[in-house]
């Protein structure tokens, strides 16, 4: 048997030659098929023919290497285990909280859905495949609730950490968190951000789903129609200078601003 790196040159001729397959005969007399489409033309039988073979080892190792990087990709990609959500609060009220959560790491997985848990019990609000918060609403004051998130996954259900919250007594403020809608002048307007600062509360100067009420005199503008359709109660500054002189958060219908006609 010949070397795997040896060339092996032979004269053959040609016995039969058909459409599809030449029968080849060695000096030896071996009989050698050969696929007559790679044949020169006019080869016919009984014609002598010179046939080269030679291992292609570069091309071997080149191949092999390639298939073990393949493998390796393929064993990286799907057996890696998928990480879950990191679940934490980011805000509390008296009646409400919102908690954040980092994206699940997939790796060769695919989501399905995304659940969040409030002490056990699942949530009926539609939270969105690309979502990374949820809001939750009508809670108990002074309550504790156990919250986690289940990601729902073609590998399985990855479940977060679970976070324990308690909300708010009456007496805390610092769960507000207004936004500013129009008012009556800027001193009235550096007057409240003083105070909010003072009782420990907050205020953006976007409306979110996050702010716990719209303060303002006029109740028309973009905000007051966010806020009524987010359904954000909108009040009147009475209500933050109620809450700090009473050091408690106070009913918020009772400083309700009614919409106004523009000017």
């Amino acid at each position: 048997m010949p070397h795997p790196c040896s060339t092996i040159n032979n004269i053959c001729w040609s016995g039969k030659v058909d459409a599809g397959m030449a029968i080849l005969l060695s000096p030896d007399h071996h009989l050698i098929e050969f696929p007559s489409t790679i044949l020169p033309d006019g080869v016919t039988t009984g014609s002598v023919i010179n046939v080269t073979i030679e291992r292609n080892l570069d091309e071997e190792r080149r191949r092999k290497a390639e298939f073990e990087n393949t493998q390796k990709d393929i064993l990286a990609q799907y057996t890696r285990v998928p990480v879950a959500p990191v679940l934490s609060v980011a805000h509390v009220t008296q009646t409400s909280a919102r908690v954040t959560w980092t994206p699940p790491v997939l790796y060769g997985a695919t989501l399905v859905g995304l659940d969040v848990y409030r002490s056990g019990t699942l949530q009926a609000q539609h939270v969105g495949l690309a979502a990374t918060q949820a809001k939750l609403s009508g809670l108990e004051m002074d309550h504790k609730y156990d919250v986690h998130v289940v990601a729902r996954t073609s590998a399985g259900l990855l479940k977060s950490n679970t976070v324990s919250l308690t909300t708010h007594t009456l007496d805390n403020l610092t769960g507000i968190c207004v936004s500013f809608g129009l008012l009556t002048d800027q001193a009235e307007a550096r007057s409240l951000a003083q105070l909010i600062t003072q009782m420990g509360a907050t205020s953006t100067e976007h409306l979110s789903t996050d702010n716990t009420h719209l303060v303002c005199v006029y109740g028309r503008g973009p905000k007051w129609e966010k806020a009524k359709e987010w359904n954000i109660p909108c009040v009147s500054p009475e209500f933050l200078k109620a809450c700090s002189s009473n050091g408690r958060v106070m009913p918020s219908h009772s400083f309700y601003v009614e919409a106004s006609a523009d000017k």
